[in-house]
């Protein structure tokens, strides 16, 4: 006798989610935390880290690439693939070297975006503070219009937009002189990766001028490698060049003031800027200077200054 089954009870029909349910984690739970003001630039910061973590593999991929070709050359039994291959491998070394210092200029220019970032959210509570001021007067004349709460709301709504004036401020100057120098650090990073995969690329063409690739009959044995002692001359001349490369770029120009050190990004254990200092990757040139006392400071000063100012005031 066949029994027709109800198939939305079995467990068949739920072994599989389907392919575009959203699953919840721990870092989408962080990023529905953050403040609205802040959540893009957080999300940018969270994309750039993915992108260093691939040129970090890269570097990684590469390195090991080139101990294979070395290997090979040398089980081909073949005296000019041999050392050719060999040197080759050296130079892809090389490359796999710069990807990873590439990577760690990158930090450091994400390192300066996190500043734009905090910046943001300590600016969210100021905004939100006078659109709550804001809201409560107009609940209060709408139900109560001659209630005496209004003159205190009035006089708490010219502080809250005092402190947030002078937050908006602070916001523009740091995202602007940020966002200058984040960049600064970015692109010097990427014209010195290029020149020196460019000396390295141009030495290495060299090498491949010293495999004979004339065909031989069968049983015609080739001419003896003599190309040792320049193709090791190829590998010094390379050497020389990365050593006594400089940085090409033109410094950018920036109006942010002179007061404050020149010095890398400093973090916290949860890996937040603790400092407005900017950042330098190694080898990068010289960024931006960036000036004046920390931004919590700068909010707090002139905040206790306004509010003195603002109080007298009665709308």
């Amino acid at each position: 006798m066949y029994v027709q089954r109800n198939r939305s009870l079995s467990i068949r029909s739920r072994r599989d989610p389907p392919a575009n349910r959203h699953r919840f984690s721990i870092s989408t739970f962080r990023g529905m935390q953050q403040p609205e003001l802040s959540r893009k630039m957080g999300k940018m910061i969270k994309s750039e880290n993915s992108a260093i973590g691939a040129y970090e593999a890269a570097g990684r991929e590469r390195s090991s690439i080139a101990a294979q070709l070395s290997d090979w050359g040398e089980s081909t039994d073949d005296d000019t693939v041999s050392d050719i291959s060999d040197k080759l491998g050296v130079m892809l070394a090389e490359m796999g070297e710069l990807e990873d210092v590439f990577a760690q200029n990158l930090e450091d220019y994400r390192g300066v975006l996190k500043q734009i970032r905090n910046m943001e959210s300590s600016v969210q509570p100021s905004r939100e503070q006078r659109q709550k001021v804001t809201d409560e007067i107009s609940k209060l004349k709408y139900k109560d219009p001659t209630s005496a709460r209004l003159e205190t709301l009035e006089h708490e709504l010219v502080r809250a937009e005092a402190q947030n004036l002078v937050a908006e401020a602070q916001l523009s100057n740091i995202t602007r002189q940020k966002l200058k120098e984040a960049f600064d650090i970015h692109l010097a990073a990427v014209v010195e990766r290029s020149e020196k995969q460019t000396i390295i690329a141009r030495h290495a063409r060299r090498l491949l001028t010293f495999i004979d690739d004339s065909p031989v009959v069968p049983g015609d044995a080739r001419p003896a490698y003599d190309h040792e002692t320049e193709a090791r001359q190829v590998l010094e001349d390379a050497e020389n060049d990365l050593r006594g490369w400089a940085p090409s770029v033109e410094p950018i120009p920036t109006s942010a003031g002179q007061e404050s050190r020149v010095n890398g990004v400093e973090h916290d254990s949860d890996g937040l800027t603790t400092g407005l200092g900017s950042a330098t990757g190694a080898g990068v040139s010289q960024p931006m200077t960036n000036g004046g006392p920390s931004a919590k400071k700068q909010l707090e000063e002139p905040q206790s200054q306004s509010q003195t100012e603002a109080e007298p005031i009665a709308y």
